[in-house]
């Protein structure tokens, strides 16, 4: 019994994960504006980077639910996260830009849930089971 709400818990964490991924993926081509206003002013080509970011994680997400595909999935979505980890810097250094959408406290407290998600790709693609 113990074993099957285990199995039962990876499976719906595991789901989930790909869900959000391939729905915060379609979201940046449905308000890539707001992204490309995330992009660090260093970065060239915003526009380019939110759409390439986007069909990433769409790709991580769906990769995530095939079982041939997941780790390939979580080691991708593991890098993405650290790639766009300069976006959420972003906005936390620069909150004035972005008060339409939250506070300054907001901003900051979304840095760790970056850590807190690439410990969810970790545990539901890369780990042993």
């Amino acid at each position: 019994m113990r074993s099957r709400i285990g199995s039962f818990a990876i499976t719906l964490a595991t789901l989930a994960l790909g869900a959000l991924f391939i729905v915060a993926g379609a979201n940046h081509f449905v308000h890539s504006n707001f992204y490309v206003r995330m992009v660090p002013d260093w970065l060239p080509a915003h526009a380019a980077l939110v759409q390439v970011s986007g069909l990433a994680e769409i790709l991580g997400g769906l990769g995530v639910l095939l079982p041939q595909t997941r780790r390939l999935a979580g080691l991708e979505l593991i890098a993405l996260l650290i790639a766009v980890f300069p976006a959420n810097v972003e906005m936390a250094l620069h909150p004035e830009r972005f008060a339409d959408i939250g506070s300054p406290a907001a901003f900051y407290v979304r840095l760790p849930l970056q850590l807190l998600l690439i410990c969810w790709v970790w545990w539901a693609c890369l780990r042993r089971r």
